[in-house]
């Protein structure tokens, strides 16, 4: 009786499928449970934020775990390795390896070069975070209560962290298609708008490539000044190119603050689409415009 041509494909997979899932057992062994385990109050929270994330849990632990931000594992005296940090590198990973995929197979005639792009914007901390934030993540996070009280359950970068170490938190939990799942209904989903979006973009990129084959030197930005209180501070950075001063921006944190510094920069070089040529041409129309109405009112009279 002759073999089915598919049969060896199978037997392949099937011990690929087998070989994962004594991985992910292997790394789930890993995750340290709390010696005293989690209260009522801490598990009906949990079971409230699955329903937000679309997600069953089968072990809340490694959830809970995803949302442990250092500040609050120094804090009760627990080691680091109890935070949230290593399943925040295990998502990330799980992350990079989903978001490649999906744009290997949508993409079809896009370059390397330019799916690195797109790849970078996609996994950016603005992106990762304003995700986080319509999750509510931040309802869920635990922190130190001084990181608490500066404004951390907003902060752009632990929620982006505490993202990526959901992910990871679901691998571990139920495996790679569940988390593939995840990250195709809460962020592949909105990839349209992401490449559309003027806020997303990243002008420090821009900047840096502009820089490198123009004038062959790289941006230098520093902070001129900070102001507010310590939960609340704005940033001032300048973007000096070349030995003089190009743009300045402001921002809730550094990162931001080069972001628009870099944005006014590119405005100011004529390097955004639509922006300074645009407003001029308008403007040279409207000088003909009213230079045709007033030649007609003077052959009227």
């Amino acid at each position: 009786m002759p073999c089915s041509p598919y049969a060896g494909s199978r037997t392949r997979n099937d011990a690929s499928m087998a070989r994962s899932n004594s991985l992910i057992e292997r790394l789930t062994s890993l995750v340290r449970r709390p010696t005293n385990g989690l209260g009522r109050e801490r598990l009906t929270a949990l079971e409230r934020l699955c329903k937000i994330l679309g997600v069953r849990f089968r072990d809340l632990v490694l959830l809970n775990q995803a949302l442990m931000h250092r500040s609050y594992v120094h804090d009760i005296d627990l080691d680091r390795g109890e935070s949230n940090e290593r399943m925040e590198f295990l998502g990330d990973a799980v992350l990079g390896l989903v978001v490649n995929e999906h744009l290997y197979a949508r993409y079809e005639r896009r370059q390397e070069g330019r799916l690195t792009k797109i790849k970078s914007l996609v996994v950016s901390e603005p992106i990762l975070s304003r995700r986080a934030e319509e999750l509510r993540l931040g309802d869920y996070i635990l922190l130190s209560e001084n990181e608490r009280l500066s404004g951390g359950a907003s902060r752009a970068s632990i929620l982006s962290d505490a993202f990526e170490a959901v992910i990871g938190a679901i691998y571990l939990d139920s495996g790679l298609d569940a988390a593939r799942r995840f990250v195709e209904n809460h962020l592949l989903s909105g990839i349209d708008e992401f490449l559309a979006t003027d806020e997303y973009r990243n002008y420090k990129s821009m900047v840096q490539e502009h820089a490198q084959k123009k004038l062959g030197s790289r941006p230098r930005y520093r902070v001129v000044s900070a102001k507010g209180p310590e939960h609340a501070r704005t940033f001032f950075v300048e973007l000096r190119l070349g030995g003089r001063s190009l743009g300045r921006g402001e921002g809730k944190n550094k990162k931001e603050a080069e972001q628009m510094a870099a944005r006014n920069a590119l405005a100011k070089l004529g390097l955004l689409k639509g922006k300074k040529g645009g407003g001029r041409r308008r403007s040279s129309r409207s000088r003909r415009r009213r230079r045709s109405r007033g030649g007609k009112k003077e052959q009227s009279s």
